[in-house]
C-alpha cells in the first residue's frame, strides 16, 4: 500500500500531512528516511517518529473501562473513545466497541475496527462468556443458581428464555455471574427477575480476556486467539 495512505487510514493524519510529516523525516522504511509519501510500504516495515505503527486493520483492543464513560461515538458526557488515543478517532474504518458497557458499569470491554470481528464475537451462536462481579442490594434468597442454570428464566417484556448462566457465590450479597449471551440490560434484569437489585456492576472477563496488567481507563492489543482461547 501506499505510505500516505496507510498513514492515514491508520489516522496519522490527511495525505497531506502525510506528505508534510514524510518531508520533514518523521517516517522511516526498513530503517531508512523515507521522504517519499507515494512509496508502496509494508504496514510491519514503517516507523512513524521511530516507533512502529498501530496495529492494522482487523486490530482488537481491549480496555478496563471506568464507571461514568458512554459506549458511543455521538453520545454528550464523556465517551470512552476520549481514553483512546486521539489519532484513532481518525482511523478507517472507525473504531466500535464490540457490544457495550452501561455507563455505570466498568470492566473489560473490547474494541475492533472490523465489523466481521465485532459480529463474531457478539453472536449468540458462539456463546462466548462474559463474567461479571454483581454486587446486590439484598441477599441472595438461595435459589438463585438454579433458576439462572435452568435455562428457563424469562425477563420481563421477552418471549424467549434465557440461555444457561452459570452464578458463584463469593457471599450472600457478591457474586460471579458468566452469561453467553448480551440482551440490553440482562444481568440487572435477571436479578429484578428473582427479586433483587444489582448495585454495582463489573466486567471482569470477556471469552479469555481479563483485566490482568490493565488500570482503570488503560487498553492493550490483544488477538481472536486470545479473546477465544482453546475455541479458535
Amino acid at each position: 500500500m501506499r505510505l500516505d495512505k496507510l498513514l492515514s487510514s491508520l489516522g496519522y493524519g490527511t495525505r497531506k500531512d502525510i506528505e508534510f510529516f514524510a518531508r520533514r523525516g518523521y517516517i522511516k522504511y526498513k530503517g531508512e528516511i523515507c521522504k517519499d509519501a507515494t512509496k508502496k510500504v509494508e504496514h510491519e516495515d514503517v516507523l512513524f517518529d521511530n516507533e512502529p505503527l498501530d496495529h492494522p486493520h482487523g486490530m482488537i483492543i481491549a480496555m478496563n473501562k471506568p464507571k461514568g464513560y458512554i459506549c458511543s461515538h455521538e453520545d454528550s458526557g464523556r465517551l470512552i473513545y476520549s481514553l483512546l488515543p486521539d489519532r484513532f478517532a481518525s482511523r478507517n474504518p472507525k473504531l466500535s466497541t464490540i457490544g457495550r458497557l452501561d455507563v455505570d458499569t466498568s470492566g473489560i470491554i473490547l474494541f475492533s475496527d472490523d465489523g466481521n470481528i465485532n459480529h463474531s464475537l457478539t453472536s449468540p451462536k458462539r456463546h462466548i462468556p462474559k463474567v461479571y462481579e454483581v454486587t446486590l442490594k439484598h441477599p441472595l434468597r438461595g435459589d438463585e443458581q438454579k433458576v439462572f442454570a435452568s435455562g428457563t428464566l424469562m425477563l420481563n417484556g421477552e418471549e424467549k428464555p434465557l440461555l444457561p448462566a452459570k452464578l458463584e457465590i463469593i457471599n450472600d450479597t457478591l457474586v460471579h455471574l458468566s452469561i453467553d449471551e448480551g440482551r440490553y440490560h440482562q444481568v440487572k434484569r435477571m436479578f429484578a427477575a428473582v427479586g433483587n437489585r444489582v448495585e454495582a456492576l463489573h466486567r471482569i472477563k470477556f471469552g479469555n480476556i481479563g483485566l490482568e496488567g490493565l488500570e482503570e481507563g488503560e487498553w492493550r492489543y490483544v488477538s481472536m486467539d486470545d479473546v477465544l482461547g482453546s475455541e479458535s
